[in-house]
């Protein structure tokens, strides 16, 4: 297992070039003046590496044709593809100098396109930002007439849902030495957006959120969150069911089994509405929720005191 921190969590990653000349509306396809030509690029896949290709444009003048993670890239036939390495300083440069074209807020949705892991987010931020450098300092975060702000817009709705139903779906396990874990495998990479979350709520114990899909998790020690990245697949936690009982605190079958008997009893059957239940609980996630799981005793229903008379 690897402990690491990404900068990302921290300050929602990284500036701009002194001087971007704002150009006037063109047709599509058509190069800004400021561009000479068109170019691919690959990066190491982080947000900041990202923001260091996008510098890397501005200062050579490309148009991004195509801007992949190294590895996953695809070279063009006759398109020659330039590495960017990862430059924290220049990343930070241009995060800072988003703020003199587009409000915080707006500069925080590009983050959260970055982390829909959709496969052409780098040219959508960047055709963003362009729009917004383009504007000359108006706000075009809800020219939804425009199909780039309009598809940004979008993603930040699926990511404030994920986030949502990430933070009221996570259920922990408390293992023998203390800490609570747990396991998720979210649609989109939204551990970073619901850190603060869980450090202030949980602030008083350990911790350790882990998304089974990307192979990494959130790890809270009573003074900070940090990354932790697992080596190897045998390394990473498994989901609640699959957690050996020599591992679990001995009195976690318990609160398992208490947290299942409350949650049937406050369930009323007449008003059982199974279509609006799941679309509020999506089933993808039942597997990693306690009350979801298979009942070692049977639930009985609490007798009614007038009936029992």
């Amino acid at each position: 297992m690897k402990k690491t921190r990404r900068t990302s969590l921290q300050r929602h990653a990284p500036g701009l070039p002194a001087a971007v000349p704002i150009t006037a509306l063109r047709r599509p396809g058509e190069l800004p003046p400021s561009f000479r030509s068109s170019g691919r690029f690959t990066y190491d896949g982080s947000f900041d590496g990202l923001l260091t290709v996008v510098l890397a444009c501005w200062e050579q003048r490309l148009w991004p044709e195509a801007i992949q993670p190294e590895g996953a890239a695809q070279g063009g036939l006759f398109a020659e593809t330039q590495h960017i390495e990862t430059d924290e300083e220049r990343a930070r440069r241009v995060w800072d100098g988003l703020l003199r074209h587009m409000p915080g807020e707006a500069r925080t949705s590009l983050y959260k396109t970055f982390l829909s892991e959709r496969p052409d987010r780098e040219l959508l931020i960047f055709r963003y930002v362009q729009l917004a450098i383009e504007a000359g300092g108006q706000d075009i975060s809800e020219n939804f007439g425009n199909d780039t702000v309009r598809l940004v817009a979008d993603i930040n709705k699926q990511l404030f849902r994920e986030k949502h139903r990430m933070e009221a779906f996570v259920r922990f396990e408390k293992s023998h030495d203390g800490l609570f874990h747990a396991t998720v495998e979210p649609d989109f990479d939204v551990l970073p957006l619901i850190a603060e979350h869980f450090t202030k709520r949980y602030a008083d114990q350990r911790w350790l959120i882990f998304d089974r899909r990307r192979g990494y998790g959130l790890y809270y020690d009573l003074q900070r969150t940090d990354i932790l990245s697992f080596d190897a697949a045998s390394d990473a936690p498994r989901s609640g069911s699959a957690v050996s009982a020599a591992v679990l605190d001995e009195r976690e079958p318990l609160f398992q089994t208490l947290w299942q008997t409350y949650f049937d009893h406050v369930n009323i059957p007449e008003r059982r509405n199974l279509k609006l239940h799941r679309r509020h609980m999506p089933k993808r996630y039942w597997r990693f929720l306690t009350e979801k799981q298979p009942r070692e005793r049977r639930f009985e229903p609490i007798q009614n005191k007038n009936n029992a008379a």
